[in-house]
């Protein structure tokens, strides 16, 4: 039965690069440009931005899931809010950690699976408006930035 669970928790974190991808494609740079438009305009003289709302806007359908999945018999829901919670961990290691470096804690890396993501992200934020954007997804990007990374190690080797 574990297995089972198990499959759902690495569904619903696959699932949340989806819902990651599509809500900073079409509520972050749209609906939501407000709030989203400080991390493409960073102020240098604050830490927070109005950007970070996100942060609370994904957690509450993990917390829900979460609580619903203890407290119910629904406990299929407790593996969905794992998964999302994961996903919500694993984005602020990749996101604000490692790309955006807020904390000076993982500067670069020779991993060409970092690097790819890394190069991806630098590509979405040349674009400093909420048109003409590329690669909003984080964990999945097009091929193409891996294989600069590659070209860009051999390079330097």
């Amino acid at each position: 039965m574990w297995q089972a669970d198990l499959l759902i928790v690495i569904g619903s974190f696959l699932a949340m690069e989806a819902v990651a991808w599509l809500t900073h494609k079409y509520i972050m740079h749209g609906l939501l440009w407000q709030l989203h438009e400080d991390h493409h305009k960073k102020n240098p003289s604050s830490f927070f931005e109005k950007n970070d709302y996100f942060f609370l806007i994904f957690a509450i359908p993990g917390i829900i899931c979460l609580a619903t999945g203890m407290y119910t018999s629904l406990t299929f829901l407790l593996f969905i809010g794992l998964g999302i919670t994961l996903y919500g961990i694993a984005y602020f290691f990749v996101h604000d950690i490692f790309i955006h470096q807020r904390f000076k804690i993982l500067r670069n890396s020779d991993n060409i699976y970092l690097r790819g993501i890394r190069r991806a992200h630098k590509m979405h934020h040349k674009h400093l408006d909420k048109e003409d954007g590329e690669c909003f997804g984080m964990l999945w990007v097009p091929v193409k930035y891996f294989t600069e990374a590659i070209k860009s190690r051999k390079a330097n080797a």
